[in-house]
């Protein structure tokens, strides 16, 4: 069922936000669709249908909350990212990956591989670890690399465990174990493949963590975003339902204040589903990546 007028206006406002294109067409678009060859998943994979819900919105936020409790990771965004002059331009370089890696084709994957490959053999230097040591950093480094994608793995696995009602086929194991593909092209080739093995990983990474003065300043900022005014409550509202969902210990590093799960599990979960209802059931990106399947010979409706 195609969208209605309001629901293609909204949706192109929404698209406009994520994507910075005046137009509200994302210029990944045409990458997702070239092309007749598969990629890594298909539409009934797990990741596919994590990161095609709207609970990805607060695993994004809660996976930059993770990344700035490595001093690593937080050096590399403070001294290399255009984070606080051009927040969404940098949003948008991050979808970009994400979406052509979830639905694009293999050889789109690799190429947007290489340009993320590209940005990170720029970005190196110092930071103070949690020892209070001076420690030299790469982005390409596997062992930042690895923090970074358990972040995001684990937020959006937590944040649609807690904020979707579809389930992920195969459960936490089959979407850490697929989506560890993605990470190979950039180099990381020893990721978790299974919930066990993440936590592990986590658990790993503890004594590396270290809230500082530059880390509550990069939070203050996550949480207080610069958006257009009529966005900002709901993000105030997904802010707090990240914040919700990340382990005791963590809270308790960040130190912040926020409103107790119980709460922000039915109120977010009723708003996201709202939000896909406002702007309909259209997603040219998954459209695209649809066809390209099709084409390829590898996927049909109804069939899987």
């Amino acid at each position: 069922m195609p969208n209605n007028r309001l629901q293609e206006n909204l949706s192109k406002r929404f698209r406009k936000l994520l994507s910075g294109d005046p137009q509200g067409i994302p210029p990944w678009l045409p990458i997702v669709a070239e092309g007749d060859e598969p990629g890594l998943f298909l539409p009934e994979d797990a990741p596919w249908i994590v990161h095609a819900d709207f609970a990805t919105l607060v695993g994004g936020i809660r996976a930059l909350l993770m990344q700035a409790l490595h001093p690593g990771s937080l050096a590399g965004v403070a001294q290399h990212s255009r984070y606080e002059q051009d927040p969404l331009g940098r949003l948008s370089g991050t979808i970009r990956w994400l979406t052509v890696t979830t639905f694009g084709s293999h050889t789109a994957i690799q190429n947007e591989a290489g340009r993320v490959n590209r940005m990170h053999d720029r970005v190196s230097g110092e930071y103070e670890t949690a020892d209070g040591e001076r420690s030299s950093y790469r982005a390409a480094d596997p062992h930042l690399l690895l923090w970074v994608h358990i972040a995001f793995m684990e937020s959006f696995l937590r944040a649609h465990q807690n904020y979707s009602k579809r389930e992920i086929p195969g459960g936490a194991d089959a979407y850490v174990r697929l989506w560890a593909r993605s990470v190979e092209p950039l180099g990381l080739k020893q990721a978790p493949k299974s919930e066990t093995e993440l936590f592990q990983t986590l658990d790993a990474f503890k004594s590396e963590l270290v809230v500082n003065q530059k880390t509550r300043s990069v939070i203050s900022w996550i949480k207080r975003a610069p958006l257009p005014p009529l966005a900002k409550p709901v993000y105030a509202l997904l802010f707090q339902s990240a914040l919700a969902t990340l382990p005791v210990e963590y809270r308790a590093m960040i130190g912040l204040k926020g409103l107790p799960l119980w709460f922000t599990r039915p109120v977010t979960t009723s708003l996201l589903r709202f939000m896909r209802f406002a702007i309909g059931p259209e997603s040219p990106i998954e459209d695209a990546a649809r066809a390209r399947l099709i084409r390829a010979g590898v996927w049909q409706p109804g069939l899987h």
